[in-house]
């Protein structure tokens, strides 16, 4: 992997795959560049991807305390490596990450691809709790990693408590426990998106052409979220990718990056 260092001296890794325009890939909750491996080969074919580390994740080091903007200052910091413009993919709370570095970052982003950002805008599924960030942090300082990956699953993934005993039992588990810190991140990533209420109507400011994918088989609350954000923005397309679901960056990635690239050639 190669390095690079942002502008607080956190050192951000990534792979660097393909030739073609830039496309930076921006990792969701839970999740380092390997979670986007297979998505990041076969769109290689017709871009050079960059697939990086989020800070605190990987092979990314870490720097206290944590603030999104300094994420934002990652993602600038590749894309002047990338040469000053590049397409950004998001994946869940990593979409909405893209989508904030694209507000952020101007010009500096020409088209961004958010999967399923997973917004909570009405009663179509419970709320994240008011104090999921702090109950995360708790846990976290009390050394209590596995208590934290539950508490994420249920209370903002949404997966009933039955089967995450299961989920335990699966190797998968102990590698989520170690990007449990991570976890509080992604909570202030999404802010108040996920506490029922519409969106706040001036947040982002998007000069790029945009594009927000929900999975047919997916909850309706994610079809709900990217209805809402398409009526936000300014330049946007809202699509469904066939026979999909939350997890079709890891199960479908030949399909999902025949979307992404359909999008960019355009």
């Amino acid at each position: 992997m190669y390095t690079i260092i942002s502008k607080d001296g956190t050192e951000i890794a990534y792979e660097k795959q393909g030739n073609g325009p830039a496309v930076v890939l921006v990792a969701s909750a839970l999740a380092d560049h390997m979670g986007a491996s297979q998505l990041a080969e076969h769109l290689a074919k017709n871009f050079t991807v960059y697939n990086y580390d989020r800070r605190g994740r990987g092979n990314s080091s870490n720097t206290l305390p944590y603030d999104v903007g300094r994420e934002v200052e990652d993602i600038e910091a590749i894309i002047n490596e990338a040469g000053g413009e590049v397409s950004l993919f998001g994946s869940s709370s990593g979409a909405v990450l893209a989508l904030e570095a694209a507000s952020k970052l101007g010009n500096k982003v020409t088209k961004l691809f958010m999967y399923e950002p997973p917004f909570i805008i009405n009663d179509s599924r419970p709320p994240v709790p008011a104090d999921y960030v702090q109950h995360l942090n708790n846990l976290i300082e009390a050394g209590k990693r596995s208590e934290a990956v539950e508490y994420f699953m249920i209370a903002a993934a949404g997966v009933p408590a039955e089967f995450v005993e299961y989920m335990k039992m699966d190797p998968s588990w102990q590698a989520m426990e170690g990007l449990a810190h991570t976890l509080a991140y992604d909570g202030l990533v999404m802010g108040t998106t996920q506490q029922g209420n519409s969106l706040p109507a001036n947040k982002w400011n998007v000069e790029a052409k945009a594009m927000v994918m929900t999975g047919e088989n997916s909850s309706p609350f994610f079809h709900d979220a990217a209805k809402a954000l398409s009526e936000l923005l300014s330049n946007v397309e809202h699509s469904t990718l066939s026979g999909q679901d939350h997890a079709a960056i890891m199960m479908a990635p030949a399909e999902l990056a025949e979307a992404i690239t359909e999008f960019l050639n355009k």
